[in-house]
């Protein structure tokens, strides 16, 4: 691969290297919006309403658990490959 200009074609080990890495921070992006949003709906129940520290426990891990469900879960199962059918 050349570094300024020119052409070069990109191997297929690399392009599977890409994807793969593509597919480790894609993963990684959504555990933290699952663990942000659950933290913060926990908290915010915890101190800002009469919830007290049980009912945003509850709901922090209900949140949690949901988001898990449908956001990592989901995209977990899926082929590297956008193009592939089932996508």
């Amino acid at each position: 691969m050349t570094v300024f200009g020119g052409s070069s074609m990109t191997s297929e080990s690399e392009l599977l290297a890409h994807e793969r890495t593509y597919h480790v921070f894609n993963m990684l992006v959504r555990w933290a919006m699952v663990a942000l949003g659950s933290s913060i709906l926990g908290l915010t129940l915890w101190f800002a309403t009469p919830a007290g520290f049980l009912g945003g426990a509850v709901c922090g891990l209900l949140a949690f658990v949901l988001g898990y469900w449908f956001v990592v879960r989901h995209e977990a199962h899926q082929p590297l490959d956008p193009w592939a059918e089932g996508r």
